[in-house]
């Protein structure tokens, strides 16, 4: 072994080290922290950048592409964590793991409090899909992820066709991927944005279940579709919008025109705002067209033409970006906690959304050197919805545009076509396959819930029919009713919290204790529940996380701030004794004592660790 490998190695152990003793951590930018609250069974909040080469797809080579990739981005090797006020994002040691696609496309990759990647590589045949949660980048950086892992594959794959490397990165920084450029260019003084957006129309039926969402993709030639735009005096994505508004009017009743069709069109914020950042930085516009009898197609591409001229300035960028800044900035929104923020933002998402019908999103071009169009077909986008949504690029002289739908029908993809025939364009529909349509997500767990559950209440109506026809009245029911409810209300929790155990026995010690409490209260208070169930129930939950840490070899992140939250419990019957509330004083006396040693190890042996976990969960 020479002097330089054995350089590197030290170089390397080093690094892990340091990685290990001091956790690498960020908080989401602007536009992610509404993501984790929002995503849900309906809209996982995924989208799938992918490349369709001319050849088959090897597995073993693309899992080494994926490992030199990740070296370029390290940003995306992170879980999203929950604090008291927001989530945040924390690098771990997981490698990405390769694997055929089987599942329904842009299935639901943030699970919370399971330690898992925001991202995903599969492959289908000749397809490499690359699907990320939107709260860890955006489209500009999927794109930039996914033609690095095309390059490094294509160049392993081919390593005598002499394929030139393309600086994707630019020489970024770890910090500079990381930077959050919303607060970069955020300025308290930046005017506000007072225009009140009409309520437009909104798809109504039936919405299909995620795993049966319709995935329609058309291609079209890049060079007729420019054409025909310049033609108009207008770009190709004004174009392909106004398009969308007028597929989208042919299949709404008369009966219900009288409101706008409105597109929410996002926009990349990098082309007014110099940034290098790899995470969200993306803001958005509406445009939209009220349609009446006679409205034509170049009535709309005028009207469309005009809203962007009017909203793609730097100045009405800003000021719209300032307003979801000032927001996040807000100290009263700051102070609320997260549980509360997210019933919160839900609700601000479903009032928001009354002035959208559809999302278009235009990711631009994928740019590679000619000598790789021997070997990629093409690119594809696409994302999840609750509603209706189209995404496009382009490689080559071939754009394609992906509709993803959660409608029982395809009308407006066909109608977008016959326009599209109409306007003398090409347009034809891939046929790509996605073997995972269709394929309901297994949910043992949640079906023996769903029994446990049922089980509960027929033992409670059980009770309650022999307690009348034996008693002829209701008396010991009330208590197996109670005792029925507690047990559900236990399973429940911990069939809720099972992917995080040192959570889920917070929240155990928590509802046993209030139930406790409640019994006690209601049998005649005996004092029972705060003599001993608190206390030793306190106690159990903090020995039993030190001997969980240490057989699971969690990382100290895991569960530093959980012993604190449980040696804060254990501290309670202190507060107890003192007002007098405790008869037998032994058990609290004890609890509260192991309680103060265990707080006072943690900021003596774990002072760095300990605050640095409270700076993380406590960012307001």
């Amino acid at each position: 072994m020479t002097w330089k490998m054995l350089s590197e190695e030290k170089t390397e152990r080093s690094r892990l080290f340091m990685e290990a003793k001091y956790s690498k951590w960020r908080k989401l930018d602007n536009a992610a922290l509404a993501f984790p609250m929002v995503t849900g069974k309906d809209d996982t909040r995924v989208f799938r950048f992918y490349c369709e080469l001319k050849e088959t797809v090897d597995e073993a080579t693309l899992q080494e592409a994926l490992d030199q990739t990740m070296k370029t981005y390290p940003l995306f090797q992170a879980v999203l964590r929950k604090g008291l006020f927001w989530f945040y994002l924390e690098h771990r040691e997981i490698r990405p793991v390769v694997r055929e696609e089987t599942k329904p496309p842009c299935s639901r990759l943030y699970i919370p409090d399971k330690k898992s990647l925001l991202f995903e590589v599969t492959y289908y045949q000749n397809r490499i899909n690359f699907e990320v949660f939107h709260a860890l980048t955006d489209g500009t950086g999927a794109m930039h992820f996914l033609q690095e892992l095309v390059q490094n594959y294509l160049i392993l794959r081919h390593p005598s066709a002499g394929l030139p490397r393309i600086d994707t990165t630019k020489e970024m920084t770890r910090g500079v991927q990381e930077e959050d450029s919303f607060s970069q260019y955020y300025s308290s003084k930046a005017p506000r944005d007072k225009e009140k957006k009409p309520d437009a129309v909104r798809l109504k039926g039936e919405k299909l279940l995620h795993e049966d969402m319709r995935i329609t993709e058309l291609e079209i030639p890049v060079d007729e579709l420019h054409k025909k735009a310049k033609a108009h005096g207008v770009s190709i994505t004004v174009y392909v919008a106004a398009v969308m508004l007028c597929a989208i009017a042919e299949q709404v009743p008369k009966s219900r025109k009288n409101r706008p069709i409105t597109l929410m069109i996002p926009v990349n914020l990098r082309n007014f705002f110099p940034s290098q950042s790899m995470t969200n930085f993306f803001g958005w516009i509406e445009a939209g067209h009220t349609f009446e009898d006679g409205t034509t197609f170049e009535d709309v591409l005028q009207d469309v033409r005009a809203q962007f001229e009017k909203e793609l300035v730097k100045e009405r960028m800003a000021m719209r970006m300032n307003g979801y800044v000032r927001l996040e900035k807000n100290p009263l929104l700051r102070a609320v906690p997260l549980e509360l923020k997210k019933g919160f933002l839900m609700v601000g998402a479903n009032l928001g959304s009354r002035c959208i019908t559809a999302v278009y999103s235009n990711i631009g071009i994928v740019r590679f050197p000619e000598q790789y169009q021997d070997y990629i077909g093409q690119f594809g986008f696409f994302a999840s919805t609750n509603g209706l949504q189209l995404c496009s690029c382009s490689f080559g002289n071939k754009m394609v545009l992906g509709f993803t739908s959660k409608l029982p029908d395809d009308s407006i993809p066909r109608s977008f076509q016959n326009i599209m025939k109409r306007e003398s364009l090409p347009c034809k529909e891939t046929g790509s396959e996605f073997p995972g349509c269709g394929e309901a997500q297994k949910a043992e767990g949640r079906k023996t819930i769903q029994i446990f559950t049922f089980l509960c209440l027929a033992v409670a109506v059980l009770c309650g029919m022999i307690n009348y026809l034996t008693l002829g009245t209701l008396n010991w029911f009330w208590f197996a009713a109670a005792g029925c409810l507690c047990a559900w209300a236990i399973v429940t929790v911990a069939y809720t919290k099972r992917r995080n155990i040192l959570k889920n026995e917070m929240w155990q010690l928590l509802l046993v204790t209030v139930l406790a409490v409640l019994w006690d209260h209601f049998t005649g208070w005996r004092g029972w529940s705060v003599d001993f169930v608190l206390p030793f129930g306190a106690l159990a939950v903090q020995c039993s996380m030190v001997v969980i840490a240490k057989v699971n070899r969690l990382e100290r992140e895991e569960y530093l701030f959980y012993l604190v939250q449980s040696a804060g419990a254990g501290c309670i019957p202190l507060l107890l004794l003192w007002l007098n509330l405790v008869h037998y004083t032994q058990p609290s006396v004890v609890c509260s004592g192991i309680s103060i040693l265990m707080l006072a190890a943690l900021f003596i042996f774990r002072k760095k660790d300990t605050l640095r976990e409270f700076r993380k969960k406590l960012r307001m």
